[in-house]
């Protein structure tokens, strides 16, 4: 068993996808031994967002505070707040925008290939 203390976790700028006001923390990854999944922490600050992006895993996702929208290719918005959870399928279109007064924070599970 491994323990970490999350705020000793290097947080990232993510700036890909025209993402703005957005940070990442890879909390377990491969690197820490974890052998199938990563837990990554996102925080999107007011007005932020990571911008519409496909990949091929999958994400399950569950709000930890603050409220938003996940959106589409199709222009469809779909409002998120804390204690929701999302499941993105392997190459669906989506992004996230932060439309509260304080930080849109949420836990995001993915596989390794």
């Amino acid at each position: 068993m491994k323990i970490k203390e999350s705020m000793n976790i290097k947080s990232e700028k993510i700036t890909m996808y025209g993402s703005t006001g957005t940070s990442i923390q890879w909390l377990w990854s491969k690197e820490d031994g974890a052998p199938n999944f990563a837990l990554r922490r996102f925080v999107i600050e007011p007005g932020g967002q990571i911008g519409i992006h496909d990949h091929y895993e999958e994400h399950e996702i569950f709000i930890l505070s603050g409220e938003g929208f996940v959106f589409n290719d199709s222009g469809e918005k779909f409002n998120i707040k804390a204690n929701d959870t999302l499941f993105v399928p392997s190459n669906e279109p989506h992004g996230y925008k932060n439309y509260g007064n304080r930080e849109l924070i949420f836990l995001c599970i993915i596989p390794f290939k």
